[in-house]
């Protein structure tokens, strides 16, 4: 009877152990979108993240960049929400333009970014602004 007891404690204590556990790698990604040929490098985790070119930000949990272009959007905050929702901040380069908004991963590969609050996402195309849509589709690098 006593082993049994000890199994069932042992069993049950390995079981919530596992069950608190956080998946490290949900938020931790290079995603990007080819149609708009932005990206986001995030670590929501660790907050490792130095903006190429632009070190003086010092770590970030992430920015938005733009293919070939050195303009991005900071994430100055990431709280994750749950298990496959972050809410974030982001303020541009220029520090003129902030907006809060959702990144939800879908599937292992697909990625949402909602808009939520704020200025809308614009970035450089053709020496012009190109606004990005307030719901972006981005797949993960594998």
């Amino acid at each position: 009877m006593r082993k049994t007891c000890l199994t069932i404690i042992a069993l049950w204590l390995t079981i919530s152990a596992f069950a608190e556990q956080k998946d490290s790698t949900n938020f931790r990604a290079y995603l990007y979108n080819n149609e708009y040929e932005v990206y986001l490098q995030i670590d929501f985790y660790d907050e490792s993240i130095k903006v190429p070119g632009q070190e003086l930000y010092g770590t970030l949990p992430g920015y938005l960049g733009k293919k070939n272009n050195s303009f991005c959007w900071v994430i100055t905050s990431a709280r994750i929400k749950d298990r496959k929702t972050a809410i974030l901040e982001l303020i541009n380069d220029y520090g003129s333009e902030d907006l809060t908004a959702s990144l939800t991963q879908k599937n292992d590969s697909i990625y949402i970014l909602k808009q939520i609050s704020g200025s809308t996402i614009k970035v450089p195309k053709n020496s012009k602004w190109q606004k990005i849509p307030t719901v972006l589709e981005l797949k993960r690098r594998k």
